[in-house]
């Protein structure tokens, strides 16, 4: 018998570096009732604005919604966004330690436009581009030292493709992690796919699988999809796969057998951050030791949850373990 309560217990012991691209989530939130007669676009009447941490920072936050101590390591720019991304880490006790101010880059913020709770329009306000070799030197020193110094059980490369995680850095953490034991764990994007070589576990949803292997299949043909996986692993050596399949549940490996775990129903609100709160999930599980079958329905069960809400949010860590006991 799985004692899931031990289990979540003893997340609050884990410590995990999440270094990536970092971002501010605004929501510019109203009401609906009628289309302008200027263009065809609805008339949002304004009630509130809210700021929350994105990117690698709200990895962070479902990290430490858990119980777990997270450290995030990013640029931000030396503008009036990063001094906003700065005060929403502190309002939201996380450490600074691991971020540096570039005058040289911009920080990224998406303003969503919801109107009757669902999202109308996005804009994106950021500059992509790979970070200096200077830069990525100093990142790589910083990355070493707090896994030392803190004794971290884990690293997540949280890639959103917006120029933190340049190839040197992550050969160079990856072989860093991989000689100290420490666990290595990837939420990728296109750019980098193949750069991610001998990590612990490879994270990419269906699309990213698609797009990153340049193989064109339907979801449902399971034939495809593992052929996919197996070019995958066959170019990156990654000990697990674990694949995010929507409404088809999630996928992962062992060295034995390939696993497949359907959704639970939900009642989708916004699918925003659930891959955040999925590789946060998985690499926690994984520190603590879980088989990948039980990591797989445990991190599921944590992306569905947190797609019945509007936003950008964080895991609920009495909810998802309820959820495990009952159904798991």
């Amino acid at each position: 018998m799985i004692d899931l309560q031990n289990i979540f217990a003893d997340f609050s012991s884990k410590k995990i570096i999440v270094v990536g691209d970092v971002m501010v989530d605004t929501y510019l939130n109203g009401t609906v009732t009628r289309i302008s007669p200027e263009a065809p676009v609805p008339v949002v009447r304004f009630s509130s604005k809210e700021s929350r941490l994105g990117g690698a920072a709200n990895v962070a936050l479902n990290i430490k919604a858990l119980g777990a101590e997270p450290l995030v390591v990013s640029v931000i720019g030396n503008d009036e966004e990063g001094d906003h991304f700065l005060k929403l880490l502190k309002e939201n006790n996380l450490s600074d330690k691991g971020i540096f101010r570039s005058k040289n880059h911009l920080t990224t913020v998406k303003t969503r436009v919801i109107g009757n709770n669902q999202q109308l329009l996005r804009i994106d306000q950021e500059e992509i581009k790979p970070i200096h070799t200077d830069l990525a030197k100093y990142l790589i020193t910083l990355i070493k030292e707090l896994a030392v110094t803190h004794k971290v059980d884990a690293i997540i490369f949280e890639d959103y493709n917006k120029g933190v995680l340049v190839p040197e850095l992550i050969h160079e953490v990856i072989r860093f992690a991989n000689d100290k034991g420490i666990i290595t764990t990837v939420d990728p994007k296109k750019e980098n796919f193949f750069e991610y070589k001998n990590v612990t576990l490879f994270k990419p949803n269906l699309k990213e699988l698609r797009e990153g292997t340049n193989m064109d299949f339907s979801s449902r043909d399971r034939d495809a999809f593992l052929r996919a996986v197996e070019d995958l692993n066959k170019k990156i050596n990654p000990k697990h796969t674990f694949v995010t399949l929507s409404e088809q549940g999630v996928y992962i490996n062992d060295a034995k057998e390939n696993i497949f775990i359907p959704a639970h129903y939900r009642i989708i609100a916004d699918v925003s951050g659930a891959g955040d709160t999925v590789i946060g999930v998985a690499t926690l599980c994984l520190a603590s030791g879980l088989t990948p079958k039980l990591v797989a329905e445990i991190a599921n069960l944590a992306g569905g949850l947190v797609c019945e809400k509007v936003g950008v949010v964080s895991v609920d860590k009495e909810q998802l373990m309820n959820e495990a006991i009952t159904l798991l």
